[in-house]
C-alpha cells in the first residue's frame, strides 16, 4: 500500500507541476495588462507601457514569472491583483468556500436523487418506469445548464417570486445553482447507477441473499449496491473534480461570488496573478480529488495497488 501511494503521490506532483506551468503560459495569452490599465487619456507610448509593466512585475522574462509564482504558492503568498492592489490570496479566500458550498450541494443533491431512480430503473428493466426514468436522463442530457438556468430564474424569480434571482444570501439562494447542476449531473448519474446495478443484480450472491429471505432493500442496498460501489466511488469523485471546472457559467447566471465569477473578471481586466490563481487553485482541488478517488479505490480494491 505503502508504494502505491508513493507512485500515486508522485504522479500528482508531475501533473501539479506541468499545470502551473501550462496554466502561467496560457494566461498570458490573454493580452498585455500594462494596455487595459493605462490611463494615460491620450495616445499610448512605449515609455508608459514599460514604466506600468515595470510596475506590474511582467517585464521579467517568462521563467522569472513562473518561479516567482511557484514560491508565491508554496508560501501561500499569491501576490496582489493589478486592477485593485487586493491580495490574491484574501480574494480566493473570500470566493472558494462559495464554489466548494456550492458544488457539495449540488453533487449531494445529484446522488441522493440518482442512486434510488438508477436502482429502481434496473428492478424495474423494460417496464414503463424504467423507460419514464431513462426518459428523464436523457432529457436532463439534452438541456444546455445556462438555458435550465434562466428558466429557473424566469419561474421562480420572476413569475412567483419565491427565489431570489441571484447572489448568495440565505438558505433560498442555493436553491436555483444546486438544483440547475445538480439535475444535469443526475441526469448522467442514474445511467451510471442503472448499469453498474443491471451488472451485479445477475449475480449468484444476490440470489444467495435473497434465498436466504432477506428484504428487498436490504439485497438492494446492503449487498447489490455496496458490491458495485467501486466505479460509482471512482465516477462521482471524477465528476467532482469536473463539476468545480465547469460551475463558471453558473456562478456568471445567478451572479454568485465564487471562483468562476472572480476568473471571469479576471479575464476581462487581464489579471494575471488573480486569474493564475484561480484556475491553479482549482487544478489542484482537481488533482487532489482524483488523488483521493485513486487512494479510495485502492482500499475497496487490493487489487489496484499492484498497479
Amino acid at each position: 500500500m505503502v508504494g502505491f501511494l508513493i507512485k500515486r503521490l508522485l504522479q500528482a506532483i508531475f501533473v501539479v507541476i506541468a499545470i502551473t506551468l501550462l496554466v502561467s503560459f496560457a494566461v498570458r495569452l490573454t493580452g498585455d495588462p500594462a494596455v487595459t490599465m493605462f490611463q494615460g487619456g491620450g495616445s499610448m507610448t512605449e515609455e508608459d507601457l514599460m514604466r506600468i509593466r515595470v510596475a506590474l512585475g511582467t517585464d521579467q522574462p517568462f521563467f522569472v514569472q513562473y518561479m516567482n509564482f511557484l514560491k508565491g504558492l508554496v508560501t501561500l503568498d499569491l501576490g496582489k491583483s493589478f486592477t485593485g492592489g487586493t491580495p490574491v490570496s484574501r480574494l480566493i479566500g473570500d470566493a472558494l468556500p462559495a464554489t466548494l458550498m456550492l458544488a457539495f450541494i449540488s453533487m449531494a443533491v445529484s446522488i441522493v436523487l440518482s442512486i434510488p431512480l438508477g436502482i429502481k430503473a434496473a428492478t424495474s428493466k423494460g417496464k414503463g418506469v424504467d423507460q419514464a426514468i431513462r426518459i428523464f436522463s436523457l432529457l436532463g442530457l439534452s438541456f444546455p445548464n445556462f438555458w435550465l438556468a434562466l428558466m429557473l430564474v424566469l419561474l421562480f424569480s420572476i413569475t412567483l417570486g419565491w427565489l431570489p434571482p441571484s447572489g448568495m444570501g440565505g438558505v433560498e439562494s442555493y436553491i436555483m445553482p444546486a438544483v440547475t447542476m445538480g439535475v444535469i449531473l443526475t441526469a448522467t448519474n442514474v445511467r451510471l447507477v442503472r448499469t453498474a446495478m443491471l451488472d451485479t443484480l445477475n449475480a449468484q450472491y444476490i440470489m444467495v441473499a435473497r434465498a436466504k429471505g432477506l428484504s428487498e432493500s436490504k439485497v438492494l442496498y446492503k449487498h447489490a449496491l455496496r458490491n458495485c460501489a467501486i466505479p460509482l466511488i471512482t465516477y462521482f469523485g471524477l465528476q467532482f473534480g469536473g463539476l468545480l471546472g465547469g460551475i463558471v457559467v453558473i456562478e456568471r447566471v445567478f451572479n454568485w461570488p465564487g471562483m468562476g465569477s472572480l476568473a471571469f473578471d479576471a479575464v476581462g481586466a487581464r489579471d494575471y496573478p488573480v486569474l493564475q490563481a484561480v484556475i491553479t487553485v482549482l487544478s489542484l482541488l482537481i488533482v487532489g480529488i482524483n488523488l483521493l478517488v485513486d487512494i479510495a479505490y485502492g482500499l475497496v480494491d487490493p487489487r489496484i495497488r499492484t498497479e
